[in-house]
């Protein structure tokens, strides 16, 4: 049986189109969301929080399902490229609908909200779990796993720096004074750019990596292989703590900027010093970090190729850990600490998910080799499952405490509010970090384990097609 040819490099960039078109949302969920429906929208925090946490909660059992059906789908374009076709554009629709503030009152916008929320989360499941499960599919090499799981993510942090310099200027701009009209204006562009970038991922890759010719399933044997597959229930747990690190500062990074930091003079040499508003700041925050993130995630594929993936993960995400609890104790005054502070642990945390995802494609090998069955779709979904949880919990907790403490959109907080913005942005989020750097340590797939298990996978798929021979005859 011949050798797969393995895809080349502007496949490997056309592959990454994908996560650059799904992440012009998903940044917009972790840092503008929570201030989107309680600055702009006009919902309470308690309120927005309890909504978004029971939307993502409830949305994420709809993820393996959305895997296992994936999974079974047979076209022309393969299990998991047509789903990219199929969504693109209703997803697209569904973003300006969701951003779009109805003149309606309170009950009938919250109504709104959970609606429209709800459709667009529905649509990013059933675009972005096919399009995640192909980076187990494109090709059967470990390494070159890891080197697309990296370009994935160079393109999600591409759209991160995108999202950060400028949406908040761009709603201003689109809405003269409107936010509202701004906000659903921004999203009008975003949908376009969005659509157009999924198809060419879509007219870009092909699926490599078929199931076994000879493979019985079931949806009962499929959530079997699943629950029991060890080092996916590490990665499961693993997961939603650090989605919980990184949800529990994003959903207050705005509300931190503008209620804390606020504007700010600097000084910079040879510019001398300028006031900065907390838009220019927090877009500045976010971008520069961004910036970092992506060559985080450029360098990494040489530090994981030479320390092994889990070695990576524990070692730069306690870097990340250390600069995020430091936050705490910054005063408003230090803008380029704080600026600096971000940098560190951008570059270190940034390349963290690349690393995460590369995993989950060796758990769908590992898998195959024990069980002799492969549900690609369903491990990936599963782990986007548990990403959704930490997000909803993150989002939940966060505006749920910003509201205990007397949070109240648009005035002036009190001391025991800032104290609280400072520890949703520093301490609480380091404390979940290290509890997911203890639950990786057990993680048992290092190099030499996967590499045994490459190869003798590569064997068992040579030799199906002469199995198969000698059955027929």
């Amino acid at each position: 049986m011949a050798t797969p040819e393995l895809p080349r490099l502007r496949e490997k960039l056309c592959y990454g189109f994908g996560d650059l078109a799904s992440v012009l949302y998903w940044q917009t969920f972790m840092v503008y969301l929570t201030y989107f429906y309680t600055d702009v929208f006009g919902l309470l925090p308690l309120v927005a929080g309890a909504m978004l946490g029971l939307s993502r909660f409830s949305d994420a059992f709809f993820d393996p399902v959305m895997g296992m059906i994936a999974d079974r789908t047979k076209t022309r374009w393969g299990k998991f490229r047509p789903y990219l076709l199929w969504f693109c554009v209703p997803f697209a629709v569904a973003g300006v609908l969701t951003f779009t503030t109805p003149p309606l009152g309170a009950t009938g916008k919250l109504v709104w909200a959970c609606i429209t929320y709800n459709v667009l989360m529905l649509l990013y499941t059933a675009i972005n779990i096919p399009y995640t499960a192909m980076l187990g599919v494109v090709s059967p090499d470990a390494n070159d796993r890891r080197t697309m799981s990296s370009i994935k993510f160079v393109g999600a942090y591409a759209a991160g720096m995108i999202v950060s310099a400028t949406l908040l200027p761009l709603s201003s701009y689109f809405g003269s004074g409107n936010d509202q009209r701004g906000w659903q204006l921004s999203f009008v562009v975003i949908g376009v750019a969005a659509v157009v970038f999924f198809l060419i991922t879509f007219f870009n890759t092909k699926e490599r990596v078929q199931p076994p010719k000879a493979q019985q399933t079931s949806v009962g044997r499929d959530l079997l292989d699943l629950i029991t597959n060890g080092p996916w229930l590490i990665l499961l747990a693993a997961t939603i703590t650090f989605i919980l690190f990184v949800a529990v500062r994003g959903s207050v990074t705005t509300h931190y900027f503008k209620y804390y930091v606020g504007t700010q003079g600097v000084t910079l040499p040879f510019f001398g010093t300028h006031q900065y508003t907390f838009e220019w700041l927090v877009s500045t925050f976010n971008t520069s970090g961004q910036l970092a993130s992506l060559l985080g995630v450029v360098l990494v594929p040489f530090y994981a190729k030479r320390v092994g993936g889990k070695a990576a993960f524990v070692s730069i995400f306690l870097v990340a850990i250390v600069s995020t609890g430091a936050f705490y104790f910054i005063k408003p005054d230090q803008v380029l600490l704080l600026i600096g502070l971000n940098l560190v642990g951008s570059i270190t945390g940034g390349p963290l998910s690349a690393l995460l995802w590369a995993m989950y494609a060796d758990t769908a090998d590992y898998a195959e080799w024990k069980k002799g069955r492969r549900a690609t779709g369903l491990v990936f979904s599963a782990s986007i499952f548990s990403q959704k949880q930490g997000w909803a919990i993150g989002a939940a907790v966060a505006l749920g405490l910003m509201s205990a403490v007397g949070f109240h959109a648009n005035v002036a907080q009190t001391a025991e509010t800032l104290h609280g913005l400072r520890l949703l942005f520093g301490l609480i989020p380091a404390a979940i970090g290290l509890v997911s750097v203890v639950i990786l340590l057990f993680y048992p797939l290092n190099e030499t384990r996967m590499k045994q298990i490459g190869e003798e996978l590569k064997a068992r798929r040579a030799a199906e097609p002469e199995a198969a021979a000698a059955a027929a005859s």
